[in-house]
């Protein structure tokens, strides 16, 4: 399998992320996913990790999995919460015995009130422990508008530079302005950073989900939002207003990301929600992989 920074040197990546699944139900509807998607050939695909110790082996188990029985890429994320130092060295031997190659290390939310800070803290104590570990390529997440807990915008710059002088890459939360991701790339490159910074792409998928992206961190200008207020303000029928959402998100996505491919974003990373339909859509729209008639 290749490592993520060596198909960033080759050119563009396009790829999906999914979350492990709590029960059978989930299970099969992902199970379904993964095998509507591969035949788009995508470049990698990442499994999240869920807060606490049962996403521990979900998460493995699921990037395991994928890369033992399909062709695809796969990358674990893992996070520093509710894990001593020691306990998170054996996760990426364990990653590694498996053949895992690719990482995406991650502060985590806020420890909940059954879990512990952790011994490490911050991301980059994670990168550098994956590193001396060796045999990943690592990734670390990239905000357009800031991470939440950062006092400013500029600490937030240098925190990321500081974080991609180990790294190999970054991948950025959900966002839907282009303008925000080119002024992100723009002020890495005036700090010295060169590291590729891949921007995340999760196309609206109804009017209710908008609120769900905001309180998750995404950056979702006034005017989008008031675009869609607009066009659903008189329709009645949720179904309906569901359906116009929909194809009023995935317009949006395409219009965004053939915008980025042509400004030279180093690929797309669509955050699927562990469904097909919307990024078989944008896919098809795009022409990008061998998408399924």
């Amino acid at each position: 399998m290749a490592l993520i920074r060596d198909l960033l040197k080759n050119g563009k990546t396009y790829s999906f992320e999914f979350f492990p699944p709590k029960n059978e139900v989930e299970q099969a509807n992902l199970i379904k996913t993964l095998r509507d998607l591969e035949p788009l050939n995508p470049s990698f695909v990442s499994v999240t990790y869920r807060n606490g110790r049962i996403s521990r082996q979900r998460t493995h188990n699921l990037v395991a999995g994928i890369r033992q029985t399909t062709d695809i890429t796969p990358m674990a994320h893992l996070i520093c919460v509710d894990h001593s130092r020691l306990e998170l060295a054996e996760i990426l031997v364990e990653l590694r015995k498996a053949s895992v190659e690719n990482l995406m290390a991650l502060a985590g939310d806020p420890p909940k009130s059954d879990q512990v800070e952790g011994e490490l803290k911050y991301a980059i104590e994670l990168v550098k422990l994956a590193q001396s570990i060796g045999g990943f390529s690592v990734g670390v997440a990239a905000h357009t508008a800031g991470h939440p807990e950062s006092p400013d915008l500029s600490s937030d710059r240098y925190y990321l530079k500081e974080k991609l002088e180990y790294a190999d890459f970054a991948i950025t939360q959900m966002f839907f302005d282009v303008s925000s991701y080119y002024r992100l790339r723009d002020e890495m490159g005036v700090l010295g950073s060169d590291k590729p910074i891949i921007p995340g792409i999760m196309p609206i998928g109804s009017y209710r989900s908008i609120k769900s992206m905001i309180s998750m961190g995404a950056d979702i200008p006034q005017k989008i939002v008031d675009s869609f207020e607009e066009a659903l303000e008189k329709v009645d029928d949720p179904i309906e207003k569901d359906r116009i959402a929909q194809k009023m998100g995935i317009e949006a996505a395409v219009s965004m990301c053939e915008d980025l491919i042509e400004n030279n974003a180093p690929g797309l990373h669509f955050y699927t929600l562990n469904k097909s339909n919307l990024t078989r859509e944008i896919y098809t729209s795009l022409g990008l992989g061998n998408s399924p008639a």
